[in-house]
């Protein structure tokens, strides 16, 4: 296989590694946005979220609150921000699942703001539900 996270986790390819167990490692972004910016990532290759298994996707959330917790005190961060991308429409670009952890602090300029919001009604939003619950 050819995913350069799956090399990082053979250790075929160096990386500044922060935590690791048997299911999970972080490590430094190797292009940094911030000071402290990191990736969690399962050991279980995924393509991303959408095919991560659920055992897999049980035990991630907590890595992730870990090491978040981590990055705000190391850096004294004001915040944190979780990203992850699902599929090249959504920006991914590297097709091992995987967390950005980045910290934030006020004023920071970083840009990374939520878009201006859609106007909806109710009924749009009810029917949105609708879809969503069809397809449990």
């Amino acid at each position: 296989m050819d995913c350069i996270f799956c090399k990082i986790i053979e250790g075929k390819i160096p990386s500044a590694k922060i935590y690791e167990d048997d299911n999970f490692i972080a490590f430094m972004d190797i292009a940094p946005i911030a000071r402290g910016h990191c990736l969690v990532i399962p050991k279980h290759h995924c393509r991303n979220v959408l095919d991560t298994p659920d055992y897999v996707a049980e035990k991630f959330y907590p890595v992730i609150v870990k090491i978040s917790r981590m990055v705000k005190k190391a850096f004294n961060a004001d915040g944190v921000n979780i990203m992850q991308f699902n599929e090249p429409s959504a920006g991914q670009e590297v097709f091992h699942a995987h967390v950005h952890i980045i910290p934030r602090y006020e004023n920071d300029n970083l840009g990374i703001k939520m878009p201006s919001r859609l106007n909806v009604t109710i009924s749009d939003i009810q029917e949105d539900a609708m879809r969503i619950k069809a397809n449990c």
